[in-house]
């Protein structure tokens, strides 16, 4: 009786790492996980998976991870950095280093990068110039044959802490729009599933998007709104002026210098989230014949939020 197919996970216990382990494992991969500290988890609860201890930068711990696998699926990065040089050592380096290890040790291997939407507007942030900078190494280092990229939207969902904001807004008297442009989005289920069937038996080569059943995307007024349906919230809405935003961003990017975290909003994060124009075109969507989304926006946020009340993170 023939194994189970292996898939080598970087990022995995990342927010969406988290999704897609449940997934691959809900598709019955055996599963090899990077990690620098023993995943702990509460979403592994019941999952079987081997872990190495090491990361991006470790050239032995990397051999050993991809040794054997029938897909190697690139979730690991950063979003928030003090500076370009440390976007680019996380997000493009590290690819880099994946896609040579993964051509020496398991050339027959498939091979999923997690992207980024933001990659398709590098000149707005340095987190968008090293997802496409992260791009352009797996093309060069990779055949083009075994390799997938994937670009998510935002991604929204149970464990994730930065759309945790929005639902809080939502519960304030005000809440303030920080742009007039439209994003597509998908919950966190949804793009873990369709990463799990792509890694499979429908694997297609090629550079696709991902998004829920409104690829053109939706306004920040409508996700509020949507947000404010599922807790129970009735906020006013206050438009700030784009010069006002960009200036908070680069306050909260002076602060963020005087700690160790750096902070998600910076001037580029400003930039990414004024710019009018993150729908999806259908086109560029992962096709639906290999994975189609279950959660709709009313359905995802309902969910959401009440993960968050039932967690204690949402009052």
């Amino acid at each position: 009786m023939s194994q189970a197919p292996l898939a080598a996970v970087t990022g995995g216990t990342g927010f969406l790492g988290v999704h897609l382990v449940t997934a691959l494992a809900q598709a019955g991969f055996r599963l090899r996980l990077l990690a620098r500290r023993a995943p702990a988890h509460p979403a592994f609860t019941g999952l079987t998976f081997a872990t190495l201890r090491g990361s991006l930068e470790d050239e032995a711990a990397l051999a050993e991870l991809v040794r054997g696998a029938d897909v190697v699926i690139h979730a690991a990065g950063v979003i928030k950095a003090h500076h370009h040089a440390a976007f680019l050592r996380a997000n493009r380096d590290g690819t880099a280093a994946m896609a040579r290890m993964a051509t020496q040790i398991a050339p027959e291997a498939k091979f999923i990068l997690i992207s980024s939407l933001a990659a398709r507007e590098p000149e707005l942030s340095g987190y968008a110039f090293s997802k496409q900078a992260a791009e352009a190494e797996a093309r060069q280092g990779l055949q083009a044959a075994r390799l997938a990229i994937i670009r998510p939207p935002a991604i929204y969902g149970p464990w994730d802490k930065e759309t945790l904001a929005l639902f809080k807004a939502s519960l304030r008297p005000v809440a303030p729009l920080l742009g007039n442009g439209k994003a597509a989005v998908i919950h966190a289920q949804d793009a873990a599933g369709a990463i799990a069937a792509l890694a499979g038996e429908k694997f297609r080569p090629g550079l696709f998007s991902l998004a829920d059943e409104h690829p053109e995307g939706y306004t920040l007024r409508a996700l509020l709104e949507e947000a404010a349906r599922a807790t129970g919230g009735k906020p006013r809405f206050l438009r700030l002026p784009a010069g006002l935003v960009m200036a908070a961003g680069l306050a909260s990017e002076l602060w963020g210098r005087t700690r160790a975290t750096p902070p998600i909003f910076t001037r580029g994060k400003a930039r990414e989230i004024l710019h009018p124009d993150w729908s999806v075109r259908p086109d560029e969507l992962l096709p639906r014949e290999i994975y189609t989304p279950r959660f709709g926006l009313a359905e995802g946020f309902a969910h959401t939020a009440a993960w968050y009340r039932a967690a204690g993170w949402l009052r």
